[in-house]
């Protein structure tokens, strides 16, 4: 059993060294930030406490207060420069990372292309590609011999357009409407006036006939 459980192995951690330095630098962050607030606690107590000295008349006590206070102000500066190179720290490492995962993917790609090209190199291609024109043409050529001989001509371009030209006329001239000449209501011609014409002449033909 014993031999059995030592065979297991162990899962291999996908934590990195680079991640433990991470988290090793936030934790000293976290830890630098904790003793700015003490310090600041530190800070409101002597002030208060300074107060009180200066209302009992015990000025050296308030200057020895203000003194530390100083000193303490220090050291709060000192401690934001720490914070802001332990905050760059960690962005460089945490982009360095970053790098690293691109470079790897890149790597990655051009092994992968690598690969495709040993498959299919250039030479292939060249000869695919000649193959298949051959293939074509030799295709073209049973056509023409099972269709006698005669190949597809193409069309002339002028002789579509001209086509095309009688075509949408005859469309055009269908779609003229037709005009009813049997239902237009045309005006009568007038027939008495001729009748009365017709009538003075024969007068004036028989008087003229009269005085010969």
């Amino acid at each position: 059993m014993g031999a059995l459980f030592s065979s297991k192995k162990k899962p291999v951690s996908r934590v990195t060294e680079q991640d433990k330095a991470v988290l090793k630098l936030k934790q000293t962050r976290d830890k630098l930030k904790q003793y700015q607030k003490k310090i600041v606690l530190n800070q409101e107590k002597e002030k208060v406490l300074a107060k009180q000295c200066l209302d009992q008349g015990r000025k050296d006590k308030a200057l020895r207060l203000l003194k530390k206070k100083k000193f303490q102000d220090s050291l709060l500066e000192k401690t934001d420069g720490q914070l802001d190179n332990l905050e760059r720290m960690v962005q460089d490492i945490e982009f360095a990372q970053v790098e690293i995962q691109v470079v790897e993917g890149l790597k990655g790609g051009n092994e992968a292309l690598d690969a495709l090209h040993q498959i299919m190199s250039l030479d292939d291609v060249e000869k695919i590609m000649g193959d298949t024109e051959d293939a074509i043409a030799y295709q073209r050529e049973i056509d023409d011999l099972l269709s006698g001989g005669v190949g597809v001509e193409q069309p002339d371009e002028d002789e579509l357009l001209a086509e095309l030209g009688q075509i949408l006329g005859t469309e055009a001239e269908e779609q003229l409407p037709d005009v009813p000449v049997s239902d237009m209501d045309l005006p009568e011609a007038p027939t008495h006036e001729i009748e009365e014409k017709s009538k003075a002449r024969e007068g004036r033909t028989m008087v003229a006939s009269r005085n010969l």
